[in-house]
């Protein structure tokens, strides 16, 4: 490999490494981070710090001030090439006189999509692009699905005994995995711009579905009720003022519960009627219009039929799994697939990473 190339991948990965710092802040806009660098040394580094707020290249280069013209700006999404809600960021590399811009990836969406680069091009601006264009695009995993597929990234947690159980003969599932473990779940639900559950999760755990045992912001907090059975003193509809809660209630339960869906409206809980198909809530349209309101990533947490549903029907892209040494024999099953499956036709993970959390493990993969 030429040492010009090593140079931009050592750059690259510092752009990577800025960009994810604003995990949790951001979305639904991409992460980006950017460094300017002359006469090889880093004169300027920024990362999108916040949704609405000033992009990685302009903070990068107003960290650079005259350093900027001749220097070469590395980058990990293409720049912008539109008026958003900041101006765009290609006419402030052009006015401060950079020589070469290094793209990890192209912008997915259609409004930038070579657009940005192209612009840079025209006015004789080196572009050198796809250097670590795999780990950009992973780093931006949920954005891409968001952009090109309206549709969110969707996570599955889950928390099982060695033997596959989420709950002990009782229905008691406090607690099955570690602190560790727990840390870790409570990362996840900062790194997602939405939680979802069941009713029958509202109802059996009464959870607060917050973000509690590490720093970062609470996400949104969905509940899929068809029947509107969860009662009106759960915890999430009494903080509904103070985290933004979303119930998805199927459209003849919406009609016949008026006063309760009034009860839980002034409380701050923002009701959906769905049409139902065969007597179910179809989970692609509750997606759809998830992405509708600018939710870009989905945390599942629970329970059992939502985990098999998602994962059955291939509406999951990921999937946590926290496993703990506990083995409890008679319990509630993790998933449930309603039709059988040989080894062959086994749904399975690809990517697949492991990690220890105390006496737990933790395995991380994407659905094929």
């Amino acid at each position: 490999m030429k040492k010009n190339n090593y140079e931009h991948i050592e750059y690259m990965q510092e752009c990577l490494s800025l960009a994810q710092k604003g995990l949790g802040s951001v979305s639904p806009n991409p992460m980006v981070g950017a460094v300017v660098v002359k006469n090889r040394k880093i004169v300027g580094r920024g990362y999108h710090k916040k949704f609405g707020k000033a992009h990685a290249e302009v903070n990068a280069l107003e960290q650079a001030g005259d350093e900027a013209k001749g220097s070469t700006l590395y980058v990990n999404l293409e720049p912008c090439s539109f008026y958003g809600k900041t101006p765009p960021c290609t006419d402030l590399i052009i006015s401060k006189g950079v020589k070469r811009v290094v793209v990890a990836m192209r912008d997915p969406n259609l409004q930038v999509n070579g657009k940005g680069i192209s612009k840079l091009k025209k006015v004789k601006i080196d572009v050198v692009e796809n250097v670590l264009s795999k780990e950009a695009a992973q780093l931006n995993e949920s954005f891409v699905q968001y952009i090109t597929k309206k549709l969110p990234f969707v996570t599955v947690k889950i928390a099982q005994t060695l033997d596959g159980k989420i709950s002990d003969y009782r229905g008691d599932s406090k607690w099955i995995t570690n602190l560790e473990s727990r840390k870790e779940t409570h990362r996840l639900r900062a790194t997602h711009d939405a939680i979802l559950v069941g009713a029958n999760t509202i109802k059996a755990d009464n959870p607060e579905l917050t973000v509690r045992l590490v720093k970062g912001k609470s996400p949104i907090r969905i509940v899929i009720d068809g029947k509107l059975s969860s009662p009106n003193n759960s915890k999430i509809f009494l903080t509904a003022k103070t985290v933004r809660t979303i119930v998805f209630v199927a459209e003849s339960s919406f009609k016949r519960s008026c006063k309760k869906v009034e009860s839980l409206q002034e409380l701050g809980v923002e009701i959906y009627p769905i049409k139902t198909q065969n007597n179910h809530i179809p989970l692609l349209q509750i997606l759809k219009l998830i992405a509708k309101l600018n939710i870009a990533s989905v945390l599942i947490e629970g329970g059992a039929n939502i985990f098999s549903q998602f994962i059955q029907n291939k509406l999951a892209d990921k999937v946590v799994i926290f496993i703990a040494p506990k083995i409890v024999g008679n319990g509630k099953d993790v998933v449930v697939i309603k039709n059988n499956r040989s080894l062959k036709s086994a749904i399975s993970l690809t990517n697949v990473s492991y990690r220890k959390l105390g006496g737990d493990m933790m395995i991380e993969g994407y659905l094929k």
